[in-house]
């Protein structure tokens, strides 16, 4: 019997139209004992890969297809006919069918012929249709849709062309869903065929798994439309497009069953190929002034490779001429290692070194990888030298490299810092070199527009990522086109834990209400539970990997499919990041860092205003004033160290070296950050170091203070103790961070053997093997932990050096995260460096130092300003002068450029502050125009510079040579009341985004802090995040009516407002009797409310959530009425008589209701003591007034406040 085997069939890479997963399809024909399965997806390839291993797994021979888009004329008219073009599936045959296939599907995205879908055409198709199986495809396809139009003589003309160029390998394809077109179509395509001598197949356009994942296929063509399940989606799907099986298949198929054996037909024909393949590297272009790859040739004839390696390992290593190009590659990176050396060390370069770079130049050229470093080196270098970009000092563990570090690809001495070569590439085993590469974030782009300039942009892609359903998104999504009201909707979604990676399957099963929601919920929500549990995972959209680069060895489309994407400007691979590598792409990952572009910044900063150039790169290690801003716990803004913990730690340790700044950063995170309070004791001698084996780890746990800290130091410690190998030792590590317990168990036979040939206690050696078990839980990485102190110490620095200059850099990289920003304008200003607001005569476009210091805001950060407006009154600035007056500014500057609305956001954030006897309110007052309507000074202003302009730009002189009378008026500027602070704040806060000069509530941070647990800005019109909870918001009174109602009952409205948004509230009945005397204006207040449903009206009203005010306390009373007490935490070696004197003398000046307690720490020795004053009590806010200076010098470290419940 002929087997049958689908050859029509898309998976959820058919993006919203498709609802099978590939393991799902897999396991499927498994079930059916198929022997093969084909991948047809909508103008793509994306899921060819994972599909292809998937099925060789399952022992299921993969066909590899695609579902192409044909334009009827040429692909690059975009006329709106035909928009995305007619269906036509192509299955490669071989491995040449394949390559076509990838050109093809690559070509299709090209943007000139994108037309909604990935488009080819004929000439395109008949171009690269060598090995390339193709079918007519649904009714979708050219030749049933020249049928259905009562076309023939056009189908058979299409069938006769096709049959020419594919011959045998064309056919007809027919489907049989229950449509009547189907069966109009099939019955004249079995008569073509019988004409024209093309064999016919059945196929099932496949779209979901089962017949019953109809329903949930259906959703997902709605989130794909845009539409609802109750709308028509007006497409051809009718429950029978799901996998099939033979026996149904036959069935429907009966009076014709030659089309089910003609598919067996196909799979015959398609040859075994391997999609896999060794990696490839671009050709790095070597000058011609080193010399030329013949005289390799000359130097290694074949009979010299093939004495020196086996002819697999040759084959293995891309052949003879690949083996050439690799040495003559590594001979110039030997000669630039070794130019990078001298400079890096000195002209002497010692025996150890000399052998540390022979062993990696040697293992890198084994490996086939000398031109990668070549490729890295070169982009690198031309960031830093031609395109004055920041680079990171490397990332991970290629910072263990000397040769890197010769090349100029990482800043770091590995030498100095015990950092191994072999944690970065094994020297037993062939592994994909990955340097990461940090970038200043604008840099980034420029370098990779360098990198497509080299090589080409045909040979440069980033790599794409795939957005998937995940738990709450699905719930939302279904929701949506299953019209479940809103509220209900993100409440469920909202049920779901917030741990990354929770599957509904997990939710449903931990979370109480969920689960009975499925069970027991309305029809509607147990149907959007059941749907979105089917649909998660599903795939919803494709993006660009934020960093992933490869670069080809030519065409990128020879051996992976391309595509392109909304966000990106360079073609993307189809193949995402973890299957790149598989297919011989070797990947670069591009980053962009914050920290970086603030150094650059900071350093830009300092230009300007002491005329000092600053590298980063030379910034010394040793310097006294960076480690005491370590050591104070002043770390605020720095890299990797601004936390509160981290600074406290800080605190204690009193950092002094580089090293202790690398430790610091590795400890720091759960599971090690238990040994920091060890070290801290041991680096200053309170606790003793002890080793178990002194002469032998001593040398290695050394600058920790024998508390191994890094998975190099188990490296080392493996081959000193042991005798493992360079390669054993990285297996060891990868083993303990894997947590494989086979190879773990194995190597700590050898382990154990090894010591034991080495006459060490056995006892001992499995004390010291138990330890490292436990430390794999939490090992960390020195390479990366020494280039992110490295970065950290640069931040640092640049603060303890130019503060103002470092933190206008700060402030300009997180301007548009409001609580970052505020953090770091309270941080600067505590350094007492004042934050002031723009200038049209002083500010720069980004926040920068002024002559006296000071940081002043930028221009382009203002709302409706921008860097264009920004550069323009700065360019005329620098020309010609400060501007004297707002006449002066609009007679000067381009009204083109600065408009209406960029001159009102200017004025609103306090950039025309500078001139004297105009206030922001008169230049928004409404002026009476002669003909009865109104006008502000602005748009007189405009008409003014509009005028001048235009007289300036008009002939002044008279036919007779004489000047005309022509003199233009300043306008007069009306007399107004000053704004209130308060409308001052709030058309501050529009323009700039946040407030900037103050808050109104700022004298109220402490009680904001205790007590607020939400913004008004959170407590948006959904309601449903926060039923039945209580919350606390603090705000001020303002729009304060008190009103009668129709009845004659009285009634008080108001808006409530707090620094994020403003909601308006009305008081009625007994909140009106209960709450009526808080209604003041400018009154601050905190509310406590909570939010439950009504509970009366009709069926839908009684469950509408509503906000409800419980009580309104004024904040100026908060402390003292719910202030409990009031506890200091101080280092213990600042606990003397002369503070306790001070500290007693400020308990009795500020007497109170709250408690007042010590909290003594001593971090050396890990100890902590509570200790309460039972003769004082304090008033908060008088102690805390009192106690400031304490708390900057860090005499007191900080305080926590205990508050009572109201």
């Amino acid at each position: 019997m002929a087997k049958f085997t689908h050859l029509h069939v898309h998976s959820q890479y058919s993006i919203l139209d498709g609802a099978a997963s590939i393991s799902g399809l897999i396991n499927k024909a498994k079930e059916f004992s198929m022997e093969a399965l084909a991948i047809t997806d909508h103008g793509n390839m994306y899921g060819v890969l994972e599909f292809h291993n998937e099925a060789k797994k399952a022992g299921i021979k993969p066909l590899i297809g695609c579902e192409v888009y044909v334009a009827r004329g040429s692909r690059f008219a975009k006329d709106g006919k035909n928009m995305s073009g007619d269906h036509l599936i192509l299955i490669a045959k071989n491995l040449k069918g394949y390559h076509n296939l990838m050109k093809l599907n690559s070509f299709s995205f090209d943007p000139k012929a994108f037309y909604r879908t990935s488009r080819i055409d004929k000439e395109l198709l008949f171009e690269y249709s060598e090995g390339l199986i193709c079918t007519s495809a649904c009714l979708g396809g050219i030749v049933p849709q020249f049928i259905l139009s009562n076309n023939i003589k056009d189908a058979e003309n299409t069938v006769e062309q096709y049959k020419k160029v594919f011959g045998d390998d064309y056919y007809l394809e027919i489907q049989n869903h229950g449509l009547k077109e189907q069966k109009e179509v099939n019955a004249i395509l079995i008569e073509i065929a019988n004409k024209y001598g093309v064999k016919v197949i059945a196929t099932n356009d496949v779209h979901y798994i089962n017949a019953s994942d109809f329903d949930a296929h259906r959703i997902l063509i709605c989130l794909n439309t845009g539409k609802k399940l109750s709308e028509d989606t007006k497409l051809l799907y009718t429950g029978n497009e799901y996998l099939r099986s033979q026996e149904q298949m036959e069935e429907l198929f009966k009076d014709i069953p030659e089309v089910i054996a003609n598919t067996q037909e196909i799979v015959d024909k398609v040859e075994k190929y391997e999609l896999n393949r060794d990696p490839i590297l671009p050709m790095f272009d070597i000058p011609e002034s080193f010399g030329s790859i013949d005289e390799f040739y000359t130097k290694y004839p074949k009979e010299i490779i093939e004495s020196e390696f086996s002819q697999e390992i040759i084959e293995k290593k891309g052949g003879y001429d690949r083996i050439i190009r690799t040495k003559f590659e590594n001979a110039y990176l030997r000669h630039l290692t070794s130019i990078g050396a001298t400079k890096r060390y000195g002209e002497e370069i010692s025996d150890e070194l000399n052998e540390r770079i022979d062993f990696e130049l040697a293992t890198i050229e084994n490996m086939g990888f000398p031109g990668y470093f070549l490729i890295v080196q070169d982009f690198i270098n031309y960031a830093q030298d031609k395109l004055d970009v920041i680079v990171g000092p490397g990332r991970g563990s290629a910072a263990g490299s000397v040769v890197a570090y010769c090349l100029g690809i990482t800043a770091i001495d590995p030498i100095k810092y015990g950092l191994l070569f072999e944690r970065f590439l094994n020297p037993d085993r062939i592994s994909l070199p990955d340097v990461d590469v940090d970038f200043d974030d604008d840099g980034r782009a420029r370098v990779l527009e360098y990198v497509q300039e080299k090589y080409g942009t045909d040979q440069v892609a980033q790599i794409i990522t795939f957005g998937s359903m995940a738990a709450k998104s699905s719930i939302k999504d279904v929701a949506r086109v299953l019209e479940l009201p809103l509220d209900e909707a993100n409440r469920l979604s909202k049920l779901v834990p917030e741990k990354p990676g929770t599957t509904l399957e997990q939710a449903y099963n931990e979370v109480p209400e969920l689960k009975v929601a499925l069970e027991n919920g309305s029809d509607l929500v147990k149907k959007t539970l059941k749907f979105a549990k089917e649909l998660e995972g599903s795939i919803r959209n494709i993006g660009t990997h934020a960093c992933g680069v490869i670069i080809g060895p030519d065409e990128l489309s020879k051996y992976i499919p391309l595509a392109s994407a909304k966000d990106s400007e360079t073609m993307i691979t189809q193949f995402e990041g973890k299957f790149v590598e598989d297919v011989g792409m070797i990947k670069m990952d591009f980053l962009g860092l914050k920290t970086l572009s603030i150094i650059k910044d900071a350093c830009v900063n300092i230009q300007k205003t002491h005329q000092i150039h600053i590298n980063p790169r030379e910034i010394p290690l040793n310097d006294e004033a960076t480690y005491e801003l370590f050591q104070r716990g002043d770390s605020i803004g720095t890299f990797q160290f601004e936390s509160d913990g981290m600074r406290q730690h800080m605190q204690y340790l009193k950092p002094d070296r580089f090293e202790d700044l690398i430790a610091l950063n590795a400890l720091y995170r759960p599971g090690p950050m238990q040994y920091i309070p060890n070290y801290i004791a041991r680096k200053h001698k309170i606790e003793k170091v002890h080793y178990e084996f002194p002469e032998i780890m001593e040398k290695y746990l050394d600058e920790t203070y024998g508390i191994t800290v890094y998975q190099e130091q188990v490296m080392q410690l493996s081959q000193a103790i042991a005798g493992f190998t360079k390669g054993e030792a990285d297996k060891l590590r990868k083993a303990m961070g894997k947590k494989k317990r086979a190879e773990m168990d194995e190597l700590k036979e050898k382990f154990i053997k090894g010591s034991k040939e080495n006459g060490l206690d056995a006892t001992l050696v499995e004390k010291i093997w138990h330890d490292w078990e436990k430390f794999a839980e939490y090992a960390f990485n020195k390479s990366h932990s020494t280039c992110y102190a490295y970065i950290a110490y640069q931040t640092a620095w640049l603060k303890a050096h130019y503060p103002a200059e470092y933190m206008a850099s700060v402030l300009t990289h997180n301007l548009n995260d409001i609580k970052k920003i505020t953090y770091y304008i309270e941080e600067t200003q505590r350094q007492k460096i004042p934050v002031l607001g723009p200038d049209i005569n002083e500010s720069d476009l980004d926040f920068t130092v002024n002559k006296k210091g000071e940081i002043r805001f930028g221009l382009a950060a203002i709302k409706s300003v921008g860097a264009n407006a920004g550069e323009e009154i700065i360019k005329e600035r620098e020309l010609n002068g400060i501007y004297t007056s707002p006449f002066d500014f609009i007679k000067r500057v381009s009204l083109k450029t600065i408009n209406k609305r960029c001159i009102e956001a200017l004025i609103s954030a306090g950039a025309f502050d500078s001139f004297e006897n105009v206030h922001r309110a008169q230049y928004f007052q409404m002026i009476k125009t002669s003909n009865n309507g109104e006008e502000s000074l602005i748009e007189r202003l405009i008409k003014y510079g509009n005028k001048f302009k235009e007289d300036e730009n008009s002939s002044q002189v008279s036919l007779f040579g004489d000047l005309e009378d022509n003199v233009l008026y300043e306008p007069e500027i009306p007399q107004c009341e000053h704004w209130t602070n308060n409308e001052l704040l709030k058309y501050e806060k529009e323009s700039i985004g946040f407030y900037l000069s103050g808050h109104p509530l700022d004298k109220f941070a402490l009680e904001k802090k205790l007590f607020e647990n939400t913004t008004l800005e959170e407590l948006t019109e959904d309601l449903s995040s926060f039923e039945d909870k209580t919350l606390y918001i603090t705000g001020t009174m303002t729009n304060c009516e008190q009103k009668t109602t129709k009845t004659g009952k009285a009634f008080g409205k108001f808006v409530f407002e707090d620094e994020t948004a403003s909601r308006e509230i009305a008081l009625f009945g007994k909140d009106y009797i209960n709450f009526n005397k808080y209604v003041i204006e400018g009154l601050f207040v905190i509310i406590k409310a909570t939010v439950k449903k009504k509970g009366w009206g009709d069926d839908i009203s009684k469950d509408t959530l509503e906000f409800k005010i419980q009580e309104i306390e004024p904040l100026d009373e908060l402390l003292d009425n719910y202030g409990k007490g009031i506890k200091l935490i101080i280092p213990l070696e600042n606990i003397t008589e002369n503070f306790v004197t001070e500290i007693t003398n400020i308990a009795k000046k500020s007497k109170g209701k709250a408690n007042l307690t010590f909290f003594v720490k001593d971090g050396f020795e890990d100890i902590e003591v509570t200790l309460k004053a039972r003769k004082h009590s304090v008033s908060i806010k008088k102690f805390l007034e009192a106690i400031k200076g304490m708390l900057e010098n860090k005499t007191i470290y900080s305080y926590e406040v205990e508050k009572r419940n109201f």
